[in-house]
C-alpha cells in the first residue's frame, strides 16, 4: 500500500497525548492528527503530562525522550503500570538510539527518530491504534463476550466491537442501534451489555415493539398497580423496573406506537415512569438500548415516528453493517455455522468445498447473517457425505453482489470506467486477502485477467 493512501483512524476519534517541548513538532502533529479524526492534548514537559494523565489517560501517547525536566521514559512507566496495552511511540534524537531501545523493553509500540516524516509516523500512529482495538477484542473474547459475538475477521466488525467496547464501559444511558434486517442489532446489543457487566451479574432484558400488542405494551413496560384494569388482579413490576442495574434493549422501536412513544420520551428524558394505574415516580436505573431497520429519520417526515424522541434516541448512535460489507466474516461464520447444525442434527463435522466457499463470498446476502445461518442449517440438512456444495446450498445466484443488475447504475454524469474497475479489482483483492484465483473468481475473471489488471494498475507497488 502506498503511504499516502488512507491515513485517517478507524478508531471513533481516539484520544492522543503529544509530549515535547518543540512548539513547531507540537503544532505538526495536533495538525496531522486532528485531520486524521482525533482529539489531541498536548504536554511540554513531565509535570504537564502528569496533569493530563489524571484527567484521563488517552488511546494513544507520542512521547519525546529528551524533556526540560527529565525524561519521557518516566511518563512510558507511569502508563505501562496504569494500563500495559496502551500504545506509546517515542520520539528521539537520531544519536539517542539506547534511549529507544530502553522504551521498546518498557514496553512502547515503536519509536521515531528526528527529523522524522509526518507519512511515517501517522502510519506507525494508526498501526499503533488498530493493534491496541484487537488486543481489547481479544480480551473480551476471553472473557466470554466471543460467545456473544463469535467472529470478527472483518475490519468493519473489528471496528464495530471496538466502538461497542468503548460506549459499553462509557456512561452512555441511551444507544440508538441501526441496520438492516439480519445483520445482528441483537447480539450487539447484548455484546455492548456484556461489556459494562464485568462479573455477568447485571439483567439484559429484552422487547419486542412489534411482538407485543399495543394495548399490552404500556403495561409490560412500566407495570401496572393491582386493579389498574380488568384483569390486573395483583401489582406487577414492568420490564424497565426489572431491568434495573443493566440493560433495557428495545427491538424494533421504530415501530413503536405513537401512543406509547410520547411515554418513552418521558421515560428517556426523566428517568423516571410511573406504573398504570399509580401515582409513585420510579426511578429508571437501565441502560436503554434501542435498535432499528427503518429509517427514522424518513419515518419522521412520514409522521410515524416523533422528532424529538428521534433525536432523543440518537444521542450515541452506532450502525451495524451488513454482511457484504463484513465479508471477511462469511466463511468463519459459515464454518461455525456449519459445526453448529452438524452438532445438533448428531452429524459428522462438514467443510465447504472451494467452489461452494467462492459462492458464499460472492452472494449479496440481502438477509444477512440470518439468511447465511438458514442457508447453512438447509445445506447440512441436504448435504450427502462430508462436503457442502454448491448443489446443496440452493442459492439464487442472480442475486450476487457481481451479477445484481441494480448494482451499480451509471451516474447521470458518466463514470471513469477505468477507476471503477481498478477499485473492483482492489476490493477483491482485499476481501480475498491478496489471492488472485478467489479475487478472479469475485470478478468473473481468469487469472490471468486479473493478473493484468494488477499490473496495470500497479497494485503490487
Amino acid at each position: 500500500m502506498k503511504k499516502n493512501a488512507d491515513l485517517n483512524f478507524r478508531t471513533s476519534k481516539p484520544r492522543i497525548l503529544v509530549l515535547d517541548d518543540e512548539r513547531m513538532i507540537r503544532w505538526s502533529l495536533r495538525s496531522c492528527f486532528e485531520e486524521a479524526g482525533a482529539e489531541v492534548e498536548e504536554a511540554t514537559n513531565l509535570a504537564e503530562a502528569r496533569e493530563q494523565l489524571k484527567l484521563q489517560f488517552p488511546d494513544l501517547a507520542v512521547l519525546d525522550l529528551k524533556l526540560p525536566d527529565g525524561s519521557g521514559l518516566e511518563i512510558l512507566k507511569e502508563i505501562a503500570a496504569h494500563d500495559p496495552e496502551l500504545p506509546v511511540l517515542i520520539i528521539t534524537a537520531y544519536g539517542s538510539l539506547q534511549g529507544a531501545v530502553e522504551a521498546m523493553r518498557l514496553g512502547a509500540f515503536d519509536y521515531v527518530t528526528k527529523p522524522f516524516d509526518l507519512d511515517d509516523l501517522m502510519f506507525t500512529a494508526k498501526r499503533a491504534l488498530e493493534r491496541s482495538e484487537l488486543l481489547k477484542i481479544a480480551v473480551l473474547h476471553q472473557r466470554g463476550a466471543g460467545k456473544v459475538w463469535p467472529i470478527a475477521e472483518s475490519p468493519a466488525s473489528k471496528q464495530l466491537l471496538a466502538m461497542l467496547e468503548k460506549v459499553g464501559r462509557s456512561g452512555a444511558a441511551t444507544v440508538l442501534l441501526t441496520g438492516a434486517s439480519g445483520v445482528g442489532k441483537g447480539l450487539a446489543a447484548k455484546f455492548l451489555h456484556h461489556c459494562g457487566d464485568d462479573e455477568g451479574t447485571r439483567p439484559f432484558i429484552s422487547v419486542s415493539c412489534t411482538s407485543i400488542p399495543e394495548t399490552l405494551l404500556e403495561s409490560e413496560l412500566f407495570g401496572h398497580e393491582k386493579g389498574a384494569f380488568t384483569d390486573a388482579r395483583d401489582s406487577k413490576k414492568g420490564l424497565a423496573e426489572i431491568a434495573a442495574g443493566g440493560t433495557l434493549f428495545l427491538d424494533e422501536i421504530g415501530d413503536l406506537p405513537l401512543s406509547i412513544q410520547a411515554k418513552l420520551l418521558t421515560l428517556l428524558e426523566d428517568r423516571e415512569f410511573r406504573r398504570v394505574g399509580g401515582n409513585r415516580l420510579q426511578k429508571l436505573d437501565a441502560r436503554v438500548v434501542a435498535a432499528t431497520n427503518r429509517n427514522l429519520e424518513r419515518a419522521v417526515a412520514e409522521g410515524s415516528f416523533r422528532e424529538d424522541l428521534y433525536y432523543r434516541l440518537k444521542v450515541v448512535p452506532i450502525h451495524i453493517p451488513t454482511l457484504a460489507e463484513r465479508s471477511h466474516d462469511i466463511l468463519p461464520l459459515a464454518d461455525l455455522f456449519l459445526n453448529k447444525f452438524a452438532h445438533e442434527f448428531g452429524q459428522d463435522p462438514q467443510s465447504l468445498t472451494s467452489a461452494a466457499s467462492a459462492m458464499l463470498q460472492a452472494y449479496a446476502w440481502p438477509g444477512n447473517v440470518r439468511e447465511l445461518r438458514n442457508t447453512i442449517e438447509r445445506a447440512v440438512l441436504l448435504s450427502v457425505g462430508k462436503q457442502v456444495d454448491v448443489t446443496d446450498l440452493s442459492i439464487d445466484s442472480s442475486t450476487s453482489a457481481a451479477s445484481n443488475p441494480g448494482l451499480p447504475s451509471l451516474p447521470i454524469d458518466g463514470i471513469d470506467l477505468e477507476k471503477l474497475e481498478q477499485a473492483w479489482v482492489v476490493e477483491a483483492l482485499d476481501r480475498c486477502d491478496g489471492n488472485r484465483s478467489k479475487a478472479a473468481l469475485l470478478l468473473g475473471m481468469k487469472r490471468d485477467q486479473i493478473r493484468y489488471r494488477i499490473d496495470k494498475y500497479k497494485l503490487d507497488s
